[in-house]
């Protein structure tokens, strides 16, 4: 059953405030190699209506200087004003998901407001969609500390065991396994991937057969992922030494407590790595 968002503005607030005392956020200290979840950063045609969509998630908007973000524990959400060429399905970066301590306490109030729901074979999960055609997973844990967390981005790739084991060998997570899918654990989120057949040539026979293909994050609706860095400047240095060229160097954002980098993986996937994003308490 779908929902279109037509969020109130009395109901988007009220649900943001009854949230909010019960959310507290703080990213998750690093693993050995300096890396923890950091943001997904999305890019949107109408600010208003991806932020009510948040709060409506419990997100709590923030700021670190000049940068505008929504908290969540373990991760949070940017959103940059723009015309993104297309959703998250079909990318590389398929969809990114949370976990609910209870899916009853959730649902009747994203169906109040009108959200997107897709449901799925079983009542602990679903999709939601953004007004960008973003997907976002959202798993029951009953066993979770707080109402909502970050929980995982979901990859679709050509190479499971290649993006798998270059995850480990760059960030330094743990590979394993999600119910049927080939993962890499980094501290706040779980990095799962999903195989789609390899780009075949297009001829006039198989023209209607043509497998899917993953395509490229940047300019689409979710445009990059990020990961926070302790100590940024070295582990560039260790991402140079490992022939991972940058897209944008280390800067430091002005009036604020962040430094950032950006490169683009092996697959497509548009990498913010950012150092102090998380604003001061």
């Amino acid at each position: 059953m779908n929902f279109r968002l037509t969020i109130r503005p009395a109901l988007a607030i009220g649900l943001a405030l009854a949230c909010a005392h019960s959310v507290p956020a703080q990213l998750v200290a690093p693993n050995t190699t300096g890396i923890a979840m950091g943001h997904m950063h999305l890019t949107v045609r109408d600010l208003e209506a991806n932020q009510k969509f948040f709060a409506l998630l419990g997100g709590i908007a923030v700021s670190n200087g000049p940068l505008q973000l929504i908290e969540f524990p373990g991760m949070y959400v940017m959103l940059r004003k723009a015309e993104p060429s297309a959703g998250s399905a079909g990318s590389v970066v398929n969809h990114f998901g949370f976990q609910v301590r209870s899916m009853k306490d959730w649902l009747p109030k994203w169906q109040a407001a009108g959200l997107t729901i897709e449901p799925m074979n079983r009542p602990t999960q679903l999709y939601l969609r953004t007004p960008d055609e973003i997907r976002i997973e959202i798993l029951e844990e009953p066993s979770l500390a707080t109402p909502i967390a970050g929980h995982h981005i979901h990859f679709d790739t050509q190479d499971v065991p290649g993006m798998q084991a270059w995850y480990a060998k760059t960030f330094g997570a743990i590979p394993g396994r999600r119910a049927q899918f080939d993962t890499a654990d980094l501290p706040g989120v779980n990095l799962t991937f999903s195989a789609v057949a390899p780009a075949q040539a297009t001829t006039q026979a198989t023209a209607n057969a043509v497998p899917a293909r993953a395509v490229p994050t940047k300019g689409r609706a979710l445009d990059h992922i990020g990961f926070e860095v302790k100590n940024l400047p070295a582990f560039l240095s260790k991402l140079d030494a490992a022939g991972i060229r940058l897209d944008r160097p280390y800067t430091k954002v002005p009036n604020s407590t962040v430094a950032i980098a950006f490169f683009t993986d092996p697959w497509g996937t548009y990498v913010e790595l950012t150092e102090g994003l998380a604003p001061a308490k």
